[in-house]
């Protein structure tokens, strides 16, 4: 069953290896998370296999067969999307923690992405953020002060 899309969630700045985490008993504990951050040029499409490839390396021994590479699709399109539909630099942040995988890409530019069912007429255009829908556990957008974060998450072991 998939969540309904909301917003917050945790901002990596370059790479880590730690943060906490509440228990049932409102003590905070160390829970292992890592990630990765990289700033999109301007229109650089050379970013998304670039992408790609960084966060194939961060998934390595991630999650059951086949979400590491669910987790590709998903970022390769916010990638893309950022990419093509502005004209400003973005940035990808993926952060890896023990509730799952939080993917997000922050451009400069407060205009909302459309969800749009793509016609046969498209041809490869208009199927990410519907990519994104169907395959993500959650998922949503974000306004910023100056631009706004759209954001996937994935469960580690959903099916």
């Amino acid at each position: 069953m998939k969540r309904q899309a909301r917003g917050g969630g945790p901002i990596a700045i370059g790479a880590f290896s730690a943060d906490t985490e509440d228990t049932a008993d409102g003590v905070a504990e160390r829970a292992p998370t890592c990630g990765l951050r990289r700033r999109l040029g301007r229109a650089d499409l050379r970013a998304v296999p670039a992408a790609r490839k960084e966060l194939r390396e961060l998934l390595h021994d991630w999650g059951r067969p086949g979400r590491s590479e669910i987790a590709e699709l998903l970022t390769s399109e916010l990638v893309t999307n950022a990419l093509v539909h502005t004209d400003r630099d973005a940035v990808l942040t993926a952060t890896v923690g023990p509730r799952g995988l939080r993917v997000e890409v922050r451009d400069f530019v407060a205009r909302r992405p459309r969800l749009c069912v793509p016609t046969a007429d498209d041809g490869t255009h208009g199927r990410g953020l519907v990519l994104v829908q169907s395959l993500a556990d959650a998922w949503g957008v974000r306004p910023h002060g100056v631009g706004k974060a759209v954001w996937f998450e994935l469960d580690a072991e959903a099916a």
